[in-house]
């Protein structure tokens, strides 16, 4: 997926077993953020830090969706342990990992797997791609992504 491409639709169930889709948001910038796995250590961080800075990215107009292979209710209790205040998607199918790129062999206690690489999209109101934010370090990464998302707006 390159810059100021087009991002392709895709439609999820939410945490809530909805049905969620990208074009639901047109008109404004999404915050997509693919990570490992619920209630790990490092997606809590990640999780926690949107969670802290939601209102700033609701002010500056964005939607925030986190994405995993978790199944919606394994999201519903991530997203309720944490008070999560935005949507998780559930990627049961690796449908949507598969089309952004995400899935990444990793080294797990010595085995070769297939794991979602932490990852942010930022998409913008057209539904281009404005910014990617590969190998994302959880800790201060929302500071990260709202000020990506306040340049695009100046």
């Amino acid at each position: 997926m390159e810059l100021n491409e087009k991002v392709a639709n895709f439609t999820l169930q939410d945490d809530q077993d909805k049905t969620v889709s990208l074009t639901d948001f047109a008109g404004k910038p999404v915050v997509l953020f693919f990570y490992p796995k619920a209630d790990t250590p490092g997606c809590t961080i990640e999780a926690c830090g949107f969670r802290d800075t939601f209102e700033q990215l609701q002010a500056a107009g964005a939607i925030v969706l986190g994405i995993s292979r978790d199944t919606p209710k394994a999201q519903r209790k991530f997203r309720e342990k944490f008070n999560l205040p935005y949507t998780l998607l559930a990627d049961v199918d690796e449908k949507v990992c598969n089309q952004f790129g995400v899935l990444k062999e990793k080294n797990m206690y010595g085995k070769k797997v297939m794991g979602i690489e932490r990852t942010t999209y930022v998409i913008g109101p057209d539904q281009t791609l404005l910014q990617i934010f590969p190998k994302v370090k959880p800790e201060g990464h929302a500071e990260e992504v709202l000020a990506a998302i306040k340049a695009h707006q100046a």
